[in-house]
């Protein structure tokens, strides 16, 4: 085979390589073959619906992301609507569409989320004791219970590829992953942390401590 023909056949088989997989942002948009376009469901900018529990997808990590639709793909996070939708996607379109929406810019709130209350508002009034912030910032040490921050860092941004951000996510969808956890639902994490932790948590608790980060503006979170 001379030159040209191997040069040739080389160029021929990285087209190849690279459309046997869609781009993140098509599939994103419009979905790949069994699986639904992702905006139907998480929103056209990754911001998630709040009413429904869909996460927010926009600026978390591309690490994480992809480990969620391995989880969804093997059934070790059970979800009866992600389950075929990762199995649908190879290994590479996963990447793909991964890293799409890890570019993209965290919302200020989850789609349809309430708003909160003003600064002046906030200001003007003395604040109550609020249990979810209590939880999120120190913990419950006699009871070996984390502050949340303490992993998922300061305001609930979030850690490296492990610990994703909290803030920017509606009540809904993190309360459902703390009883996900607490049921076995969702693998129980790095060193088998969140479902020691869910399991400490009261639905109250579980409650207050959802409705506390979904309050949180997430410019930037992680």
């Amino acid at each position: 085979m001379n030159a040209g023909r191997w040069i040739l056949g080389l160029g021929l088989g990285l087209m190849l390589s690279v459309s046997c997989h869609a781009d993140g942002a098509a599939i994103a948009k419009t979905g790949l073959g069994a699986a639904p376009a992702c905006q139907t469901c998480h929103g056209a900018a990754g911001e998630g619906v709040a009413q429904a529990g869909f996460p927010r997808l926009a600026g978390l990590g591309a690490t994480y992301l992809q480990r969620q639709l391995a989880a969804f793909a093997d059934g070790t996070r059970v979800n009866d609507v992600m389950m075929p939708i990762a199995k649908a996607l190879s290994l590479a379109d996963g990447a793909e569409v991964s890293a799409y929406y890890a570019a993209l810019p965290a919302p200020a709130a989850p789609a349809g989320a309430p708003p909160t209350a003003s600064p002046q508002a906030t200001a003007a009034a003395p604040a109550p004791a609020s249990v979810g912030a209590t939880l999120a910032t120190r913990g419950r040490w006699a009871d070996k219970l984390p502050a949340c921050e303490q992993c998922h860092g300061p305001g609930g941004r979030g850690v490296g590829p492990d610990f994703p951000a909290l803030v920017g996510q509606s009540a809904t969808y993190l309360a459902n992953q703390l009883t996900a956890w607490k049921t076995g639902a969702r693998p129980p994490g790095p060193m088998g942390l969140m479902a020691d932790v869910a399991k400490k948590l009261s639905e109250a608790e579980v409650r207050a401590v959802a409705d506390h980060y979904a309050s949180l503006p997430s410019r930037a979170a992680r």
